[in-house]
């Protein structure tokens, strides 16, 4: 179940849909993601903007943490911190994710982000794990490995 969740399919929507970020790879406090940089997303000079890498490392920071917080739980970015290293040339970018502290509350990642076999980025942020919220007439709240509603 969660490798359909996860490898080679696209986001679940938003941003990381429509910038096609695709996971690679996942594991226990580990996740690999990668993004086509294309012309549209350049900056006027020929590098990926740097939002477009942001996007990415929020995207990862945040997805990392799914395969180890309880279900029905969510993650939610509190901060990160960027250090661009290179620019981002059009190609693929990869985003290697991994959780180096966590507790029941937050996970502190650290992810690289590689173009052409460079570093352009390296990055550390940190994450609240949110409480599962019980849905309306009680039950069980979905996990994120849960299809939507609308898909049963």
């Amino acid at each position: 179940m969660l490798e359909n969740r996860y490898s080679g399919n696209r986001a679940g929507g938003g941003l990381p849909a429509y910038l096609k970020i695709t996971t690679t790879s996942v594991g226990p406090g580990r996740l690999t993601c990668e993004l086509p940089v294309t012309e549209e997303l350049l900056n006027p000079f020929g590098a990926a903007h740097g939002g477009v890498v942001s996007a990415l490392i929020d995207h990862a920071l945040g997805a990392v943490c799914f395969p180890v917080i309880p279900r029905g739980s969510w993650p939610a970015t509190q901060e990160f911190k960027l250090n661009f290293t290179a620019p981002a040339r059009p190609g693929l970018m990869v985003a290697e994710a991994m959780i180096v502290s966590m507790s029941r509350r937050t996970a502190i990642v650290r992810i690289d982000v590689a173009s052409g076999g460079r570093l352009v980025c390296a990055a550390q942020g940190t994450v609240a794990i949110m409480a599962p919220k019980a849905p309306p007439g009680g039950g069980s709240p979905p996990g994120p490995l849960d299809p939507p509603a609308s898909a049963t």
